[in-house]
C-alpha cells in the first residue's frame, strides 16, 4: 500500500468513526420556574391629608410599571440615568473598576479552557526526526556473535500522537461542559457590569443625599445661632429665663454635633464612590442635577417573571451551569465504555543519516488500541454518581436564582407603589413643621409660651427635613434596584425594537 493510499484510507476511517459517535448525556429539559406566573399585587396607597385621609388597597403589579414600553433589559443606562454627572461617573467605573476587570479576565480564562478542551477532540499531528544508536552483547546480535556490536536507526516524518476516537461522546461532552462554563462566565461578566452600574448610582446618590443633608444642617445651625442670639439678648435684658437660654444653647450644640457627623458621612460617601469607580474623582465633572426622582427615568416596565428567565444574566449563568453539569453526566457515562486510540507515523527510515532522505526509504506505522474498563474499585460508578449529584445541585441553584430574582423585582415594585405617597406625606409634614416653628417663635416673642415650644418645633422640623431627604434617597435607590432586578444596565443606549 502506498503512503498516499494509506493516508486516504486512514482519513476516511477516522471521519466515518467520528461521525458515528454518540452522546450519552441526558436530554436537557429546562426546569419549571418555581415562582408564580405574575408578580404579586402591590400596595395601593393614596395620600390626601385630612381632607382625604390615607387609603390603602392593592393593585396589580403591572399597574405600577406598565407593560408597554422598552423592556428594562433593553433600556440603555444613559436613558435611565438622567444626571450628566452620574453618566460620567459610570463611564469612569466601566474603565477603571477592578471587579469588572477581573470579570472580563474570567471570561478570557473560560474561553481558553474551552479551547483546550475542544482541541482534545482533534488529532495532534507533528513532524520530527528521531535517531537511535545502541550496543548489543554478542549473544543478542541479530547477525551473530561476530557481527557489529553497535547499530543505528533514524526516522523522520509526520506523526499522529495518541488520539482518542470519541465513539461514545466523552470528549464532546467534556467540550460542551467547558463551553457552557464559558457562556456562564460571560453572563457573570454581564451581571458584574450591571451590579457595578447600580453600585455607582447608589454611591453617587448617597453622596448627593449627604451633601443635601449637610447643606440643610448648615442652614439649621445658622438659624439656631440667630435664635440663640435673640434669646441671649432677651436674657441680658431680663425678659428671658436662664432655662430659655440653656434650651436655645442645647439646640445650637446639637446642630453643631450633627454638622460634624454629616461632614464625616459626606467624606465617607466620597471614599465609597472613589472605591467603586477605581479612580479618583476628576475635577472636570459636569454639574450635578437637582437631588430628586427626576434624576431617573419615571417608569420601568416590569414585564412578567418568565421574561427574567431570558434576560437576567445571573439566571442565564445558572442555566449554563446546569447545562454544563448535564454534559458532564454524559462524559461520566462514557467512562464505562471502551476507549479507542490511534497512533501512527508516516515518513522515512534508514540505518544512517546520509541515506535517510534518499529514495526507497519510505516508512509507515499504524497502532490502534482498544482499552475497556474491567475493575476500577468503583471509581467509575462513583464518578457518575458525582456528576448526577452536581447536576441536582445545579438544578437547585438555578431554581434558587429564579426565586431570588422574583423577590428582588417584587420588593422593588412594592417600593415603586408606596414611595410616592410616603414622599407626599413627608413633604406635608415638613410644611406643617415649618409653620409650627413660625407660630412657636411668634408666641414665644409675645410672651405667650415658653421656649420649650420653640425647641420642640425646631427639633421636629429638622427631623422632618432629614427624613424627607432619606426617603427621597431610598426612593431613588429602589428604582435603581428595580432597573437592575429586571436585567437593565448592560446596554449603554436603548435598543430599537
Amino acid at each position: 500500500m502506498s503512503a498516499l493510499m494509506f493516508k486516504q484510507t486512514a482519513l476516511s476511517a477516522f471521519v466515518a468513526v467520528a461521525l458515528a459517535g454518540c452522546s450519552l448525556a441526558p436530554d436537557y429539559k429546562r426546569p419549571d420556574a418555581p415562582v408564580s406566573g405574575t408578580f404579586p399585587d402591590q400596595p395601593k396607597v393614596q395620600y390626601g391629608a385630612y381632607t382625604n385621609p390615607m387609603t390603602l388597597g392593592t393593585q396589580p403589579a403591572d399597574a405600577v410599571a406598565p407593560q408597554k414600553g422598552t423592556p428594562a433589559a433593553d433600556l440603555g443606562w444613559r436613558e435611565f440615568f438622567r444626571d450628566a454627572r452620574l453618566q460620567r461617573l459610570i463611564e469612569l467605573a466601566l474603565v477603571n473598576n477592578r471587579d469588572l476587570r477581573v470579570a472580563v479576565q474570567r471570561v478570557e480564562e473560560a474561553r481558553a479552557q474551552y479551547g483546550v478542551q475542544r482541541g482534545a477532540q482533534w488529532p495532534s499531528i507533528g513532524a520530527g526526526i528521531q535517531g537511535q544508536r545502541q550496543h548489543l552483547p554478542r549473544n543478542m546480535r541479530p547477525g551473530g556473535p561476530d557481527s557489529t556490536s553497535i547499530s543505528s536507526s533514524y526516522q523522520a516524518g509526520i506523526g499522529l500522537t495518541t488520539f482518542e476516537i470519541d465513539l461514545f461522546g466523552r470528549l464532546r461532552n467534556l467540550s460542551e461542559a467547558a463551553y457552557q462554563q464559558y457562556l456562564s462566565t460571560e453572563q457573570a461578566q454581564k451581571a458584574t457590569h450591571i451590579a457595578l452600574i447600580g453600585s455607582v448610582a447608589e454611591s453617587y446618590f448617597n453622596l448627593r443625599a449627604a451633601e443635601v443633608q449637610l447643606e440643610l444642617t448648615q442652614r439649621t445651625l445658622a438659624s439656631r445661632q440667630e435664635s440663640y442670639n435673640l434669646v441671649k439678648r432677651r436674657f441680658d435684658g431680663g425678659v428671658a429665663s436662664e432655662l430659655d437660654l440653656n434650651q436655645s444653647k442645647s439646640l445650637l450644640d446639637t446642630a453643631s454635633a450633627d454638622l460634624a457627623q454629616l461632614a464625616r458621612a459626606k467624606a465617607q460617601a466620597v471614599n465609597a464612590l472613589v472605591l467603586v469607580l477605581g479612580t479618583p474623582l476628576p475635577d472636570d465633572l459636569p454639574a450635578p442635577a437637582v437631588f430628586g426622582r427626576d434624576q431617573l427615568l419615571a417608569s420601568v416596565p416590569a414585564g412578567l417573571p418568565s421574561d427574567l428567565l431570558e434576560r437576567r444574566p445571573d439566571i442565564l449563568a445558572a442555566e449554563n451551569q446546569l447545562l454544563s453539569a448535564n454534559a458532564n453526566i454524559g462524559a461520566a457515562r462514557a467512562a464505562f465504555f471502551p476507549t479507542i486510540s490511534l497512533t501512527g507515523l508516516l515518513g522515512v527510515s534508514s540505518p544512517s543519516l546520509d541515506t535517510l532522505f534518499k529514495g526507497g526509504q519510505g516508512y509507515w506505522s499504524f497502532s490502534p488500541s482498544i482499552t475497556t474498563p474491567l475493575f476500577a474499585g468503583g471509581s467509575i460508578r462513583e464518578g457518575l454518581n458525582l456528576a448526577k449529584a452536581r447536576d441536582n445541585i445545579a438544578v437547585a441553584q438555578y431554581e434558587q436564582t429564579i426565586q431570588q430574582a422574583f423577590r428582588e423585582v417584587s420588593d422593588a415594585l412594592a417600593g415603586e407603589a408606596t414611595y410616592g405617597a410616603q414622599l407626599d406625606a413627608q413633604r406635608a409634614l415638613q410644611d406643617s413643621s415649618t409653620r409650627t416653628l413660625e407660630l412657636s417663635n411668634l408666641r414665644y416673642t409675645n410672651g405667650i409660651d415658653s421656649y420649650l415650644q420653640v425647641q420642640t418645633a425646631q427639633v421636629d422640623l429638622f427631623n422632618a427635613q432629614l427624613a424627607l431627604v432619606q426617603t427621597g434617597l431610598a426612593a431613588l435607590i429602589n428604582r435603581v434596584e428595580l432597573y437592575k432586578a429586571l436585567g437593565g444596565g448592560w446596554e449603554e443606549t436603548t435598543k430599537v425594537q
